[in-house]
Parts: structure tokens; C-alpha cells; sequence
């Protein structure tokens, strides 16, 4: 049996490594939960009961992290001596704030859904080249401390995109 120190690749069973495949993270995820299910465990007593809730637990946060892009590449980073510390951190390229200034504006100047989803649109093409990169940078180049970067801007698209969403939903 696995230890619950396990990092989360290990538990899952699948490469260490950004680009992960949706579909089998889930059926590993299913099969495991099924493995540690705590009423599998109720002939055996409260203590076997016990650890097997501290397993479907950390199954559940191994979940999270490996099928969110964003968490996942922190986590990449953090396992290869990286961690990404965006609470002490922030700095960022200059092009990048510019052009988080650029969607700030845009955001606080459009006020009809058509030209929020235009701005969604751009922001989500930048998200998808962000992910690229990180798939570069993490499962190519083997480089965390680069990688690192592309996960702060990362988060912050991912925050904005929750901004324009919220806008787009208060006018439809």
C-alpha cells in the first residue's frame, strides 16, 4: 500500500509531469475512492474506519490539485524546489502588467456583454498560451523556477476571468 506521504503523482500513479490526462485522473480518482471507501471498512472497526476517512481525504485533495491546471503547476514547482510564494512575490514582467492594466480598462470601460466575451475571449487564449508554456517550461525545459512566473500570471488570469464573468452575469 502507498503511504498517505505520497506526493500526489505517486498516489495517482501517473507521471510527474504538467500535462496530465483528464479522463484517467478521474478513473483513478474513482478507483481509489472505491478502494478507501470507509464503509468498506466498517467490519473492522472505528480505527480502520478512521484511516480509511484520512485516505479518501487526502485522495480528495491529491484530486484537486492534479485536475486543476493552476494548482497542479504550484504544486510541480513546490515538489522541484520552486514553490511559487505569490503572497511574497509579485513581481511580474512588464509587458504582462501592461497588459493587465490594458484588460483593467477594458473591463471598467465595457459595459455590454458582446464586448465583455470579446474581452473573455482574449483573456482565455491568453490563459491557454500561459498553460502551454508551463507545459513547456515544467514537462520540457525542466525548469520550476521559470515555470514559477507563468503560475502567478496564471492566477491572476484565473481571477480575472472570475471579474468578467461576474460583470457578464450582473448585464445578462
Amino acid at each position: 500500500m502507498i503511504s498517505l506521504q505520497a506526493n500526489d503523482f505517486e498516489l495517482f500513479d501517473v507521471a510527474v509531469q504538467y500535462a496530465q490526462d483528464r479522463a484517467q485522473l478521474d478513473a483513478r480518482w474513482k478507483a481509489l475512492q472505491r478502494e478507501a471507501h470507509p464503509d468498506r471498512f466498517a467490519a473492522e472497526g472505528a480505527a480502520a474506519q478512521r484511516i480509511a476517512m484520512q485516505w479518501s481525504v487526502r485522495i480528495n485533495e491529491a484530486y484537486q490539485r492534479l485536475k486543476d491546471p493552476l494548482k497542479r503547476a504550484a504544486y510541480l514547482c513546490e515538489l522541484q524546489g520552486a514553490p511559487v510564494q505569490a503572497e511574497n512575490n509579485t513581481a511580474m514582467p512588464a509587458a504582462f502588467l501592461m497588459q493587465q492594466m490594458e484588460w483593467r480598462e477594458s473591463l471598467e470601460d465595457t459595459d455590454s456583454a458582446q464586448g465583455l466575451e470579446a474581452l473573455a475571449d482574449q483573456v482565455s487564449a491568453e490563459q491557454r498560451r500561459v498553460q502551454h508554456e508551463l507545459a513547456r517550461l515544467l514537462d520540457e525545459a525542466k525548469d520550476p523556477a521559470q515555470a514559477v512566473g507563468q503560475v502567478r500570471a496564471l492566477m491572476f488570469i484565473e481571477r480575472f476571468t472570475q471579474e468578467v464573468n461576474a460583470k457578464l452575469d450582473r448585464l445578462t
